[in-house]
């Protein structure tokens, strides 16, 4: 009976081994599948991020953009109010429109039109009567002095497609008097979206608010196109200021990924897409690549339980066809590029694959029984030593880390860490698993782009978007500790002349010699001086009254004429000279209506000290509006 009943179990137990192989092989593959699956979904994810981000950054170019537009058109506006259309004035402000065209690249066009649509000044040549314009007639119509932006248009002159910005002025008596007019070209926006990559089929687009194109990357000659139809419009008409949407293009017809912003300050939507089939490429070439390598597996795991199947039934080589499993694994295992070690709950690195070398610089049995986080950096440990607490007390199972620990040959090297706990039979655990990699590279990466994301490639001061977030942040701490605050804009003086005497290597030698100039003079931490775009610089100065601003300003005007920097059409020095527009704010005493405010005030003085024969400081008060206080020239 014995005997029967061991026959009976022996000729199960293949069966058992056999189904075990299979179960093996069809887990390999479902989890090859799921894994596949879930990393297309992180493609997609990634590819989310990557237009959300895009599409925030840009939303924030556009606002930047109009507000310089706005800012071009706001002082005419109120200029014209002050001094009327006479022709004393009038020459002035003709002067103006062309400076700021040749300053500020982004600007296409600008005009000031009377209350019937004649051209009274434009920075180029006299076009037709503008009566009949959609932003005319709503200034005609409407009392309201905001800025309007119009659809877009193709211009007259160049015929390029066109998006207005214009402001309503009146006469003395308060009724229409005509209307101060900028535009942009969709060739710029077009122009600026190519630097960015958003795969061969991508596309980047700007939109009024009711969803007529205004540019678009790559095909700009899409402008003012409707596409309020579409269905990636209809998203955005769900009332939600941004999102991401899966749609098909309504005009290409392929399947997208794309994500809207719209403007918190202007009629505005920003749409980036990328085609799912370029987001979905390099998923699809790996996924094809890692299939064959399971498959390869499978079919080995498959022979293997093929042969073992043999051994159970002649019953003697089990333990050879075991081990022989064993090494094929533990192959994988030590093929593996990154550093696998486990650490026991003593916190000593019981094993380190042959990879350790090229991580840490350490051969394996150098590390075998020494601390695991014996290299960690001070500042780090705290924060690794509590994730490897809760790992050692099952409060999780697995967890990620980025932290800086020591190399043999380097100083410090930035580490990523993927951390999962084993556990024995019985369930209790026993110890930690840990798969870490180099990514030192990719950190460096990270600071220099953040780096670059606040500074200017010329000058190495600040850019404009660095100069926009510190406003914010010392307007609100003016506010809160009741004291000043003062802003200094410098424009040096006929620089387009320059530029086309000298050349644009010599401008930008020109810029950069002035840079310095302004970042030595920015002696307190809280001092920021940037580039406010082409020939522009700003200089922000916390807790400083009007005569420190005015100090500041002549010395920098004056270490620029001793500079010496020839300049042959700027007469009558014949050498770089700069005109300085200060303003001085006291945001919790004088209720102002914001930081903006501040900058108009000081481009008002700027405009005073051009108006006022250039080379010259000109501070406004901010809280009178009295203008000049302080005029210097030497």
């Amino acid at each position: 009976m014995d005997a029967v009943s061991h026959k009976i179990g022996r000729s199960r137990l293949p069966i058992w081994a056999g189904a075990f192989v299979a179960l093996v092989c069809v887990s390999i593959l479902g989890m090859s599948g799921w894994r596949e699956w879930s990393a297309r979904e992180a493609s997609l994810k990634a590819a989310e991020v990557d237009v959300t981000n895009l599409a925030r950054s840009l939303t924030q170019h556009a606002e930047d953009s109009f507000d310089l537009l706005d800012t071009s058109i706001f002082g005419v506006a109120n200029r014209l109010e002050m001094d009327g259309t006479g022709a004393a004035t009038l020459s002035k402000i003709q002067e103006v429109l062309i400076a700021r065209k040749a300053a500020v690249e982004r600007i296409h066009g600008l005009v000031v039109a009377d209350e019937n649509g004649k051209w009274l000044a434009s920075s180029g040549q006299i076009g037709t009567n503008l009566s009949d314009r959609e932003y005319f007639r709503h200034h005609l119509l409407s009392a309201s002095k905001d800025v309007f932006i119009g659809q877009p248009v193709r211009s007259n002159t160049s015929g390029e497609w066109i998006t207005t910005v214009s402001r309503r002025f009146n006469h003395p008596d308060g009724s229409f008097g005509g209307v101060a007019l900028v535009t942009i070209g969709a060739k710029y926006f077009s122009e600026f979206y190519r630097q960015f990559d958003v795969g061969a089929n991508g596309s980047i687009a700007l939109m009024n608010g009711g969803g007529i194109v205004l540019a678009r990357s790559p095909d700009e000659n899409i402008a003012g196109r409707d596409l309020s139809g579409g269905a990636f419009f209809k998203s955005i008409r769900s009332g939600a200021i941004s999102g991401v949407n899966y749609f098909q293009s309504s005009l290409d017809g392929s399947q997208r990924i794309g994500y809207y912003q719209q403007s918190s300050h202007y009629p505005l939507i920003v749409a980036v897409t990328k085609a799912q089939s370029d987001v979905l490429e390099p998923w699809r070439y790996n996924a094809r690549m890692r299939l064959t390598f399971v498959l390869g597996l499978v079919l080995i795991i498959a022979v293997i339980g093929f042969f073992l199947v043999r051994q159970l039934r002649r019953g003697e080589r089990l333990t050879v066809a075991l081990a022989s499993k064993e090494t094929n694994f533990r192959l994988l295992a030590e093929g593996s590029s990154d550093m696998v070690t486990r650490i026991g709950l003593d916190e000593l690195v019981q094993y380190a694959s042959p990879s350790s070398v090229r991580v840490l610089g350490w051969l394996p049995e150098q590390l075998v029984g020494k601390p695991a986080l014996a290299g960690v950096n001070p500042l780090d440990m705290p924060r690794v030593q509590n994730i490897v607490d809760a790992l050692k007390q099952g409060k999780s199972e697995e967890a990620r880390i980025t932290y800086r620990t020591r190399h043999r040959e380097k100083t410090e090297i930035w580490v990523e860490s993927t951390l999962r706990i084993t556990r024995k039979v019985s369930g209790e655990i026993d110890g930690v698993v840990a798969i870490s990699r180099d990514v030192t590279q990719q950190k460096d990466m990270e600071g220099k782009l953040a780096t670059l994301a606040t500074e200017d490639g010329l000058t190495g001061l600040a850019n404009r978007r660095r100069f926009d977030e510190r406003l914010q942040e010392e307007w609100g701490r003016a506010y809160r500790e009741r004291t000043s605050l003062a802003l200094l804009m410098i424009d040096l003086d006929h620089f387009k002349a320059y530029n086309d005497n000298y050349g644009h290597p010599a401008g930008d030698k020109c810029l950069r010699a002035v840079a310095r100039i302004l970042a030595d003079e920015a002696k307190r931490t809280t001092d920021l001086a940037a580039r406010y775009g082409g020939e522009e610089f700003v200089m922000l100065l916390p807790n400083t009254d009007a005569a420190g601003c005015a100090r500041i300003g002549e010395r920098i005007r004056r270490e620029l004429r001793d500079t010496g920097i020839p300049h042959v059409l700027n007469l009558p020095s014949r050498l770089v000279t700069a005109s300085f527009g200060g303003a001085i704010c006291w945001p919790g005493i004088e209720r102002s209506a914001g930081h903006a405010s501040l900058i108009e005030a000081a481009d008002r003085a700027l405009y005073a000290a051009k108006d006022g024969g250039r080379d010259r400081v000109v501070i406004a008060d901010h809280a009178s509006k009295l203008l000049p206080l302080v005029a210097a020239a030497g």
